[in-house]
């Protein structure tokens, strides 16, 4: 008689491998739900472009900067008014969605699913805003003059401090003097004012045409520059948020490295640009020029992301190394179609995260967060503003519209507010005042910055701070 343990052994066996070689569960859900997926990202892609394009129309319509209409238009599709684009960073759930809701009402989805699903999208929907703010940076540098950028350099450098020390400094100290707040939320809120928003007003100046005009190369310059100040002060924040102190070594990493990163991406050009020629000159195919040109600017904005810098500002370098080739103005022209592809899904994804329910004063807490926001504007927009004042050595010089220029904050203070947020630092009512002062400095500076230029300002008058707010 055969024995039967052996078989039950090789039956026992047989399941194991099968189990084995079988694709986890997760796999197996993620695999049925991409095609979901890609129809969530194809419906979130329908409305961010109608919203883009009717905002950006009627803001022109009326005589204001089409980014002001993008804005305005991913708010109304975003968490303060349809939900049609929200995302998980902001709080949001699947069940907020309302392209969710279509989803799971079409492919009857579990309530797990849509979640996942919700997820993938989000993160799909935020790459895509992030190359879109890559591309808008590299657009920029392309559009700057190298040589006029370097002969203000020392100015934007210089109104870069000014426009970090002033609010920073006035924004701590007057929420601990005034609101008794505590030393450390006081001080992630006073650096949260150091942030400007170098995508929204290097659009602005390229729309209205004074990219190039001194004004606009200061603003550019400094806003670079207090771009890598804020990331400096953000690592000094949240390190003494989580330790109580501060990681010296890693601040003085950072700013050697972003010192040797941009003198170096220029220095690289002068080296770069003929080669960079040469290889565009001998391809032969479709996109000789563009995709040469964006393999550099991609593998740029990796090396900022690598050294723990912003994939924007190698981007922005990768630019301006660009902007000396003989082939500038062709690149220019075809960067501009891919730019009008990914440049509005950043603006819409910005303005849709912002909840504009942080504005409502029936909720105790708002009210708190309102009288202290009330504060935080002040000091937002004087803070900067006063930066104009600190440029010398230019006679004739729009000190308004430089001042102007780097008030606003954009998706730079939501990432101090999110961070704050996160690390429990910040309480809600504090919490909502930064974000209410990101919201009204982001949406103020469009249409002030076009005001600030179309005043014609003599040297022997000058405009102060205050004049703005009359």
């Amino acid at each position: 008689m055969i024995s039967s343990e052996p078989i039950v052994n090789s039956v026992t066996w047989v399941n194991s491998l099968a189990l084995a070689l079988q694709p986890p569960l997760l796999a197996t859900t993620e695999a049925e739900n991409a095609p979901i997926i890609l129809t969530g990202v194809l419906l979130s892609l329908v409305v961010i472009y109608l919203a883009s394009k009717i905002g950006g129309e009627l803001s022109r319509m009326i005589d204001l900067p089409p980014v002001l209409g993008e804005l305005v238009g991913g708010v109304l599709v975003g968490a303060s008014a349809l939900h049609l684009v929200v995302f998980p960073d902001s709080g949001a759930v699947a069940s907020d969605s309302l392209i969710m809701t279509i989803l799971q009402f079409i492919n009857h989805l579990s309530p797990d699913a849509v979640t996942s699903i919700f997820q993938s999208q989000s993160e799909a929907i935020s790459i895509l805003a992030e190359l879109g703010v890559i591309i808008l940076l590299f657009e920029i540098g392309l559009e700057s003059d190298l040589k006029e950028l370097q002969k203000v350099g020392y100015q934007a450098t210089i109104v870069a401090c000014v426009g970090v020390a002033v609010p920073f400094a006035a924004g701590t100290a007057g929420l601990i003097l005034l609101f008794h707040a505590p030393v450390i939320p006081a001080i992630f809120a006073g650096a949260a004012l150091t942030a400007t928003s170098i995508g929204i007003t290097s659009k602005v100046l390229s729309e209205i045409g004074h990219l190039k005009s001194r004004e606009g190369q200061i603003i550019v310059g400094a806003a670079v520059i207090d771009d890598i100040l804020g990331i400096i002060v953000l690592a000094v924040v949240a390190s003494l948020a989580k330790t109580g102190e501060v990681d010296i070594f890693n601040v003085i990493y950072l700013i050697v490295s972003a010192t040797v990163f941009l003198i170096g991406s220029i220095l690289l050009g002068k080296y770069f640009n003929q080669g960079f020629v040469s290889i565009a000159n001998k391809l032969q195919t479709r996109g000789n020029l563009v995709i040469p040109a964006f393999i550099f600017a991609f593998f740029m904005a990796f090396l900022g992301n690598a050294i723990h810098l912003e994939a924007i500002l190698g981007a922005f370098a990768a630019g301006l190394v660009l902007d000396e080739t003989d082939k500038r103005k062709e690149l220019d022209e075809q960067v501009k179609p891919i730019a009008d592809i990914f440049v509005p899904i950043f603006f819409i994804t910005v303005g849709a995260k912002v909840d504009l329910g942080v504005l409502n004063p029936v909720i105790p807490e708002n009210r708190e967060g309102l009288i202290i926001a009330t504060f935080l504007i002040v000091v937002a927009i004087i803070g900067k503003i006063v930066t104009g004042w600190s440029v010398f050595g230019q006679p004739g010089i729009n000190r308004l519209a430089v001042g102007v220029g780097m008030i606003p904050r954009g998706e730079v203070g939501l990432v101090f507010a999110g961070i704050g947020a996160a690390s429990g630092t910040l309480d809600k009512p504090l919490q909502a005042a930064i974000i209410i002062m990101v919201i009204l400095t982001t949406f103020l500076a469009p249409p002030l910055l076009r005001l600030a230029f179309k005043q014609s300002i003599e040297p022997q008058e000058p405009i102060e701070p205050a004049d703005l707010l009359s």
